[in-house]
């Protein structure tokens, strides 16, 4: 590939994973480069509205981590908000050309599916059979449960031993050298 210059990135649009959507929600599409203050202060304070009930965040690519941020942070600003989360994959298109046209090189087409995710939120009640769907709340649930089976001693953890432990393990540190002198002050 170092005959070849990447020149356009086409991508194919896909099926919306969601049906029966009002056609005025608001999307969220959230990108690599997106800022997720500026995301965040769009989407708060539209869903404070009374009149908007929905918002759905969509991300592919290296943007799905942010997009699930933005919506976690949707979560804990605004309580009781149902969740459905949908996982699919988006195609595109990398058309690459030759560096040295001369050189008798074609244009290559890569075909390539990244992940996506698509997540609605919702005021309203959702279907709780519809796979991928979280209830208000289940999140602490979780947490809760979690740290309560810890504090009862069900789930252990090694005790002593790690980098910060004070002592010396097996494997003293290397200092890179001689030790160093304290510096006097003058």
């Amino acid at each position: 590939m170092e005959n070849y210059k990447k020149t356009k990135i086409v991508e194919k649009p896909c099926l919306h994973p969601f049906t029966n959507l009002p056609p005025d929600i608001i999307e969220m599409k959230v990108k690599d480069g997106s800022k997720i203050r500026n995301l965040m202060g769009y989407a708060i304070s539209k869903m404070e509205l009374d009149s908007v009930r929905q918002i759905l965040f969509t991300g592919s690519g290296k943007a799905v981590s942010k997009t699930i941020t933005c919506v976690e942070i949707m979560k804990r600003r605004l309580k009781e908000l149902h969740q459905i989360t949908k996982v699919l994959f988006k195609q595109i298109e990398e058309i690459w050309e030759p560096i040295v046209p001369e050189a008798g090189l074609d244009t290559l087409t890569v075909k390539r599916n990244i992940p996506a995710i698509c997540v609605l939120l919702s005021k309203d009640a959702l279907n709780p059979q519809e796979p991928g769907y979280q209830a208000p709340g289940s999140f602490d649930a979780f947490w809760i449960e979690t740290l309560a089976a810890e504090s009862q001693g069900q789930v252990k953890r090694k005790q002593g031993g790690g980098r910060g432990a004070g002592g010396m393990g097996k494997h003293p540190r290397s200092t890179g050298g001689a030790p160093r002198e304290p510096c006097a002050k003058s």
